[in-house]
């Protein structure tokens, strides 16, 4: 699976978007993913139905991932819950080449790491299945991975009652992407540590420029 180099504005979902600004704001402190108790997005219990907590197993060649919790929408959207269970087990092996690449390589870089797919529902709509995988560390490695998952059909409604699982036809991807450039995060409305500002006092008057300098 060949995987692009992107921006954070590759996210299209403004609730997936609000979740990357939090992790980026705590990865900009030292230009590395944050621990997971660091992590406390505003609304999260909003979000907590698309949302799929992992722990990460790094003492085996291939990282193994371990689901602890899981959103009601995607059990519905998978077909049953997989609290406890390996992730590759969980997604079987027809649906795996598709899947773990797509968390392996968001363990290997320690980044996160945004992916498109369309799939059909049980009517044959299309839908597109769009996952934000981010990752966190403990002890400099990547221990736990939160993964939102989300759903849009542009014909409207559609059943989500086994959509990863309920017809034939595998996953069709769209994009794989690795956020890797600009990891920063400007909240709207201020101007960013070491931008230059020029003050005119008056038309034809001499500029004074000036650096901004953030203090945390």
């Amino acid at each position: 699976m060949d995987f692009a180099s992107s921006t954070p504005s590759v996210v299209k979902s403004i609730k997936q978007r609000d979740l990357l600004n939090t992790w980026l704001r705590l990865y900009a402190r030292q230009q590395t993913a944050p621990a997971i108790w660091e992590y406390q997005p505003a609304r999260l219990e909003e979000e907590l139905s698309d949302l799929i907590y992992y722990t990460v197993d790094n003492s085996t060649p291939t990282p193994r991932l371990t689901i602890q919790s899981e959103g009601t929408r995607i059990s519905r959207a998978y077909g049953h819950t997989g609290k406890g269970i390996l992730l590759e087990d969980y997604v079987g092996p027809r649906l795996a080449p598709f899947v773990m690449p797509v968390y392996h390589k968001c363990v290997a870089r320690g980044l996160p790491v945004y992916s498109v797919a369309d799939v059909d529902d049980i009517s044959g709509r299309v839908v597109a299945y769009e996952r934000l995988l981010l990752p966190f560390l403990t002890d400099e490695k990547v221990s736990h991975v939160i993964a939102s998952l989300k759903t849009f059909c542009e014909d409207g409604g559609f059943e989500i009652k086994n959509l990863l699982r309920g017809n034939d036809a595998l996953p069709r991807p769209k994009l794989c992407t690795v956020i890797d450039r600009d990891l920063f995060h400007r909240a709207p409305g201020r101007i960013a540590a070491a931008d230059v500002v020029e003050f005119v006092d008056q038309p034809g008057g001499p500029s004074v420029t000036a650096e901004i300098i953030e203090l945390n």
